[in-house]
């Protein structure tokens, strides 16, 4: 088991399966961090649209 463990570690395949994780983690950080940034805009959009609503017709009782 141990001579497979360092025949894979001096291949090329070890760092370069190390370089797609680290690639891969940063992509899913992007993809998070754009999600959240959209979605605090959106909601953000749909709290003054129900204020400018509420101000506009008090009547509703919304």
């Amino acid at each position: 088991m141990l001579p497979k463990i360092v025949c894979f570690l001096r291949s090329e395949d070890g760092p370069t399966s190390v370089e797609y994780a680290i690639l891969l983690a940063m992509i899913l950080m992007a993809v998070i961090g754009s999600i959240t940034f959209i979605g605090t805009l959106t909601k953000d959009s749909f709290n003054y649209s129900k204020t400018e609503i509420e101000r506009t017709f008090p009547d509703l009782g919304v």
